[in-house]
């Protein structure tokens, strides 16, 4: 049986190949900044410029990513906006990253703290470069490298393949997962673009947008229980209530919450 770690390897090189990608995108918006000098910064030497924008970049991602990787999925877990959470987890990571570029104005100089205004000012400042730069991230990284949703797949045109046919045909998004995860689909999970698919044998994170994941799960029975959850039917094992809300527990000892605009619906199938 394959364990846990060993399925999760993939995930972790593609993890490494983002986070060099995600840098290097950092490093060309520090040169960029460094060029166009704003905030009057343009009246230092290049070099200068260079050094303070690009560091920035890269402090302001390390600031940045962390943060929201811990706001974004805990306010799913209570059944919140993607938006409101990204917006919140970008006022947040301005904190922190504000006094380190007030902090950073004293080196070489005795520290003191800023005034009410120039906290303030500092604060509005870094904010609009770092709402900016998460925008574009996301403008970046919207589309991930699938079908679109709503569209079909493009059949297979090389000399091993064969058109689909009932014997053959099952759901497609099981083609996405490794083969010794089997194709046992417990459920699946929303992070970030991607979703995790929990298998009997495993988990396995596949670039891909939830409405498209469950779009290719054709002849598996289960339900979108949740914004960021769909579950397989034949998967529950328990059901958790704690007032409104109610939990799924699953085979595996996986824990999913049903968004409280769907107990009724599921209550009405007969999951619980």
């Amino acid at each position: 049986m394959t364990d846990r770690p060993a399925a999760q390897t993939p995930a972790r090189s593609r993890f490494t190949r983002r986070l060099l990608i995600d840098l290097s995108i950092m490093l060309v918006i520090g040169v960029v900044l460094a060029l166009l000098g704003p905030f009057g910064s343009f009246a230092d030497p290049i070099e200068l410029r260079l050094v303070y924008w690009v560091g920035l970049a890269v402090a302001g991602y390390a600031f940045y990513a962390p943060i929201s990787g811990l706001v974004v999925p805990w306010g799913k877990s209570i059944d919140l906006p993607e938006w409101a959470l990204w917006i919140a987890s970008v006022l947040i990571a301005t904190i922190p990253m504000s006094l380190f570029i007030w902090w950073l104005g004293f080196l070489g100089h005795e520290f003191r703290w800023p005034r009410l205004d120039e906290a303030f000012g500092t604060y509005v400042n870094v904010l609009i470069i770092g709402a900016g730069i998460t925008v574009l991230f996301h403008i970046l990284q919207r589309e991930p490298a699938t079908h679109p949703a709503g569209a079909a797949a493009e059949p297979s045109t090389g000399p091993d393949s064969s058109p689909p046919s009932e014997s053959n045909a099952g759901p497609r998004f099981l083609d996405r997962l490794p083969p010794e995860l089997g194709t046992e689909l417990i459920a699946l999970e929303m992070e970030d673009h991607y979703v995790r698919a929990h298998t009997a044998l495993g988990s396995e994170l596949v670039l891909l947008r939830m409405r498209d994941a469950v779009a290719e799960l054709d002849g598996i029975e289960g339900e979108q229980v949740h914004r960021s959850w769909w579950v397989a039917r034949g998967a529950v094992a328990d059901v958790q209530r704690d007032g409104r809300n109610v939990r799924l527990v699953l085979e595996n000892g996986i824990v999913a919450p049903v968004s409280r605009a769907n107990v009724t619906t599921l209550k009405e199938r007969g999951w619980f």
